[in-house]
C-alpha cells in the first residue's frame, strides 16, 4: 500500500513544516487505526490545509461532507460517451450515439456542469478518487497487513494545486516523531 497512485510520495516536503503537536496527533490517529477491531466509519482521515498548516481529524463517514468529491464526470451521459470511446468508436460517433440516447440538451448540460465544476475547483478530488480511498482504507482491515493513516493534503486556495493523498505508516510516523 505504499505506492497507490502518482499523488503519493515517500518523503513529502509539505510535512516538514508540521509542529511537534501535529506529529503527536498523527501518531495518535495511527494508533487508533492499529487498535481498531475492524472497519468503521469512525476511523480517522487526517486533513492538512497547507496555507494555514491546520491539521484536523475527519471521521471516514463524514469525509464526503467535509471534502465533497466532484461527481460531475460520473453523469450517465459522460460515462456512456467514455464507454463508447473505449469500444473503439470515434469521438463523433460516440457523441452522436449519446445525443440519440439522452438528447443533445442533456449531453450538453452534463458536459457544461463538468467543465464548470472543473473551473470552480480543479483539485482533482473526484468521486473515483474518493471511492478508491474508501476501498484502499477498508482493504487494510481485511487482512493482517500494516494499517496506514490516510492524510489528505489540500491544495492551496487560489491555485490549481491538486489535493494529494498520502498514506502514513507507523514506522515513518514514529521516526518523524522522534526527529521533529
Amino acid at each position: 500500500m505504499a505506492e497507490r497512485n502518482s499523488n503519493q510520495t515517500r518523503d513529502p516536503a509539505v510535512l516538514t513544516g508540521l509542529t511537534q503537536r501535529q506529529w503527536q496527533l498523527l501518531g495518535q490517529w495511527h494508533a487508533e487505526i492499529k487498535a481498531a477491531e475492524g472497519w468503521s466509519g469512525n476511523l480517522p482521515v487526517a486533513m492538512l490545509e497547507r496555507c494555514w498548516l491546520r491539521l484536523r481529524r475527519v471521521p471516514m463517514a463524514q469525509l464526503a461532507t467535509a471534502l465533497p468529491p466532484d461527481s460531475s464526470a460520473e453523469a450517465p451521459e459522460l460515462v456512456r460517451y467514455r464507454d463508447w470511446l473505449a469500444q473503439g468508436l470515434t469521438s463523433w460517433q460516440a457523441e452522436t450515439l449519446c445525443w440519440q440516447e439522452f438528447g443533445s440538451e442533456a449531453c450538453q448540460q452534463a458536459l457544461r456542469r463538468h467543465w464548470q465544476q472543473h473551473e470552480r475547483d480543479p483539485r482533482d478530488w473526484t468521486l473515483s478518487r474518493y471511492l478508491e480511498l474508501v476501498a484502499d482504507y477498508r482493504e487494510q482491515f481485511s487482512g493482517a497487513g500494516h494499517r496506514q493513516l490516510p492524510l489528505l493534503v489540500l491544495g492551496r486556495s487560489g491555485t490549481r494545486d491538486p489535493h494529494v493523498l498520502l498514506w502514513l505508516h507507523g514506522s515513518w510516523l514514529s521516526m518523524r516523531h522522534t526527529c521533529a
